[in-house]
């Protein structure tokens, strides 16, 4: 008996040892079979997370950020201690004496699974083993996934640090809101640095993790995220993290995040997303590709001066403005609120918050009409308090507007605010105020332009972009027309003609022929005119250009070869392949704003190449250059000091693109465009030259002008090109770059542009081209300048017609350049200084070289 006994529990033992002997074999086994193609957890250690990437301007302000997941680092030693006591306590409290995972938890775990027969199944891991499945593996619920993130954090445990793996956590989780680490996330919910966060504040960042997004929102799920706040309050005291005292006291504070409206949100601190930082960010994506760009946690130094982005926003504004309340039609912003949403004041501001119309134009309001009278108009303003009266738009602020019809067609002037506007009606409105104390005086319809625009500013010697306004309102609309838009420059590209022709042999005091032109081509017979519809008979170049004559320019590209015209073009980046048709002399292929003021800016630096840049500078997350545009030397920036009168040497080593001397010429003629010709209107205290460009039936206007120093450019036209009627680039565009120029100066200063060596100053009569004598005066003489070895010729004796016939007997214009209907004659300067009068009917119609026809 005693030895059956013994032969049973003999057996028994026998079979409990093998039993656990190929239980352990099998698991050993599995662990084995999973660990061969795990992915290497070494990575770990040189952990770069995707963190935000910002922008700064020049002063040092932070502009912009840009990710898609929100992240800012943070390093172990920056995270407070009670920051990683509330993740510990809710998350793994045995965290820094485990060694990866906790085989109690996971037993608790799998015997709770089978009590509720797998519906209530939790994860058990620890934070090892959640960075394990957020870095390497995936989120799936699987034991194939547990026994994996089990050998893996074994094995991370030997190589790092629990401070380092605790970094790796508190860097990686997602808290929702797009916000992941614990630095953005207090940003996000509560606009705090890590160091500014409350107990209870911590313990709520600490609950996220457990449902992020998905059900502990600070306001759809106030009480279950303030109840997971308390608990992990509560573990923080049982962990001996904060006494009783704290823990009591923080439970029963209310929970106030930026969600709630408790703190201003981080990104109102930060300019509206403008169209310069978009374009930045458009640039840069391209530049270093959209995952580095979004994650590699830039740091981005701008070229913007926001004092003159601002002043570029205002003025291109004001002249779309201008031009739209000059047609006087009524558009609206097309959006309505329902009548049942504006019963009560909480209502209609609901509403009215969530309509997406421009919040980016400075002084302007959203607004929502409530009451239509028989005059005016009552009207609910985002942002305003109602008052006894409430805001009421008058009658007399509507009666320049008509308003546009369902079929199309314009109804009459209005003369009351209802024959504009209806209940319902989201419109925008400004605060009409004095200029002479800035009192009240009413609220003021105003509608974003159905016409649009741009405009851009750049240093001329550094390429840096100082302003680039890409339309009305970045809001309104997203598309940046300085950069994007293709339009035809009109004659703003002119003078990329006439700088081919003065290093083609020809001066400012060249005289061409301006006269009717016949062209062959595949499509019928095209006759270029002039603006005027005149002809004016020989003329000089200064002269041609500083009145923007077509038939002149057309006479130049033909006389020195499209082929000519085109490099040049190409060469200063206004087109990368520009076709050789003499229609594109006159400015009919398309370029973009942005290539425009690049080119005049070399005209401007004396005729050196410059890259326009809207990035001084780029740094990576280690705080290394990766990036840098000013590549010029400064020899003297080493030295400790330098004498009070002396400037730092920089060494220019960039290409020059034309001769000094042909850009100082063509700078003199096109300052000459300023201050006697088609932008005469544009006054400022340094010189300023430029061009206006108008193309066929007003589809683009156009001025692009530069100073001494700061080249800028304005065009306005509708996104789908159709004329604008009677507007110009002198009077449109023009006031745009005035009022931004006005600003820039005062500034920047500016002076007279630099005269290069190598030539010598004659004055010349700018309408016949005759030689002056030296002590000659008056509104016909300018002071020219010509080549060392170029001698002008006096009067008509040399002329260029480019190959085509003048005619005869045409009704030419000349000296006067316009016809005053007095038939008495024109007067010319003689080469003697003297001033005569060519009797009535002269002409210079017997000139010709037989051209064309």
């Amino acid at each position: 008996m005693i030895r059956f006994i013994g032969s049973f529990f003999g057996g028994l033992f026998t079979l409990l040892t093998m039993g656990l002997f190929f239980a352990a074999l099998s698991v050993g086994a599995i662990f084995y079979m999973y660990s061969r193609d795990l992915p290497s957890h070494e990575s770990l250690a040189k952990y770069a997370p995707p963190t935000i990437s910002r922008v700064y301007s020049g002063g040092g302000d932070m502009m912009d950020e840009f990710a898609k997941e929100r992240r800012i680092f943070a390093s172990s030693e920056e995270i407070p201690a009670l920051v990683k006591q509330a993740f510990i306590s809710a998350e793994d409290k045995n965290f820094y004496t485990h060694n990866g995972y906790d085989a109690r938890g996971i037993a608790v775990a799998a015997l709770e699974a089978v009590r509720s027969r797998g519906e209530n199944v939790r994860g058990a891991s620890t934070i090892t083993q959640q960075v394990m499945k957020n870095f390497l593996l995936g989120g799936e619920r699987k034991a194939e996934r547990k026994i994996k993130e089990i050998i893996l954090a074994t094995r991370i445990e030997e190589t790092l640090s629990k401070e380092k793996i605790l970094e790796l956590y508190l860097n990686e989780i997602d808290l929702g809101q797009r916000s992941f680490g614990v630095a953005a996330a207090a940003q996000t919910y509560f606009n705090k640095i890590l160091s500014q966060l409350t107990p209870g504040e911590t313990a709520y960042l600490a609950a996220l993790p457990k449902s992020p997004g998905r059900g502990l929102h600070p306001v759809r799920d106030y009480d279950r995220a303030v109840d997971r706040r308390n608990y992990v309050l509560r573990e923080m005291w049982q962990n001996n993290y904060i006494d009783e005292e704290t823990y009591l006291r923080e439970k029963e504070l209310p929970l106030k995040t930026v969600q709630n409206g408790d703190y201003p949100a981080f990104r109102e601190s930060l300019p509206p997303r403008d169209y310069f930082s978009d374009e930045i960010r458009r640039q840069l994506s391209g530049t270093f590709g959209e995952q580095e760009f979004f994650g590699g946690g830039l740091t981005i130094r701008a070229t913007v001066d926001p004092e003159l982005q601002k002043e570029a926003a205002k003025a291109l504004q004001a002249g779309l403005e201008e031009f739209d309340r000059g047609r006087g039609i009524w558009n609206g912003t097309g959006k309505v609120i329902d009548a049942a949403q504006l019963t009560d004041e909480e209502s209609w501001r609901k509403a009215l918050r969530e309509v997406d119309v421009a919040r980016d134009i400075e002084g302007w309001m959203p607004a929502v009409v409530l009451e239509v009278g028989d005059t005016s108009a009552r009207i609910g303003i985002e942002g305003v308090e109602e008052d006894a009266d409430g805001h009421f738009i008058p009658a007399a602020d509507v009666t320049w507007a008509r308003k546009r019809l369902s079929n199309g067609r314009l109804a009459n002037k209005a003369r009351a605010a209802g024959d504009l506007v209806s209940v319902g009606d989201v419109v925008l409105v400004r605060a009409m105020t004095k200029d002479s104390d800035g009192s009240f005086i009413r609220w003021t319809l105003r509608q974003v332009p159905e016409v649009q625009g741009a405009f851009m500013a750049m240093d001329v010697n550094s390429g840096r972009v100082l302003a680039m306004q890409g339309g009305f309102s970045y809001q309104h609309s997203v598309f940046n027309r300085a950069t994007q838009a293709q339009r035809q420059p009109g004659s703003s590209f002119k003078p990329f003609v006439f700088a081919a022709a003065l290093d083609s042999g020809f001066n400012p005091a060249t005289i061409v022929i301006d006269a009717p032109i016949e062209v062959n081509t595949p499509q019928g017979i095209w006759r270029p005119r002039n603006s005027s519809n005149k002809f004016y008979g020989p003329t000089t170049l200064r002269t041609g250009i500083e009145q923007s004559r077509n038939l002149m320019t057309v006479r130049i590209a033909e006389e020195i070869g499209m082929d000519v015209v085109a490099s040049y073009a190409e060469r200063f980046g206004v087109y990368d392949r520009m076709g050789q048709f003499l229609a594109n002399s006159l400015g009919s292929e398309e370029t973009t704003l942005f290539k425009m003021v690049a080119a005049y800016a070399m005209f401007a630096n004396g005729g050196e190449r410059v890259e326009p840049t809207l990035v001084d500078r780029v740094q990576d997350r280690y705080g290394k250059t990766i990036y840098r545009h000013d590549q010029r030397i400064c020899e003297d920036c080493q030295l400790a000091a330098l004498s009070p009168r002396e400037l730092p040497r920089i060494n220019s080593n960039r290409e020059r693109v034309m001769d000094a001397i042909t850009a100082y010429q063509l700078t003199s003629m096109l300052e000459g465009v300023v201050t006697r010709g088609t932008a005469a209107g544009i006054n400022l205290p340094v010189p300023i030259a430029g061009k206006t460009g108008t193309t066929n039936d007003a589809k683009d206007v156009w001025f692009v002008g530069f100073s001494s120093n700061i080249a800028a450019g304005c065009y306005i036209g509708y996104d789908n090109p159709r004329s604008m009627g009677r507007a110009y680039g002198g009077t449109t565009c023009g006031p745009v770059f005035e009022r931004f120029m006005r600003k820039a100066v005062s500034k920047y200063g500016g002076g007279k542009f630099k005269v290069p060596p190598g030539g010598f100053f004659r004055k010349i009569d700018r309408f016949t081209g005759a030689v002056l004598p030296d002590d000659a005066s008056g509104p016909n003489v300018v002071s020219e300048y010509f080549r060392d070895g170029d001698e002008p010729m006096s009067g008509f004796g040399a002329y260029v017609d480019g190959g085509f016939g003048m005619g005869t007997n045409l009704p030419l214009f000349a000296y006067g350049e316009e016809d005053d209907g007095t038939g008495g004659g024109s007067a010319v300067t003689t080469s003697s200084g003297q001033t005569k009068i060519i009797p009535d009917k002269a002409d210079f119609g017997t000139l010709s070289s037989g051209g064309l026809y």
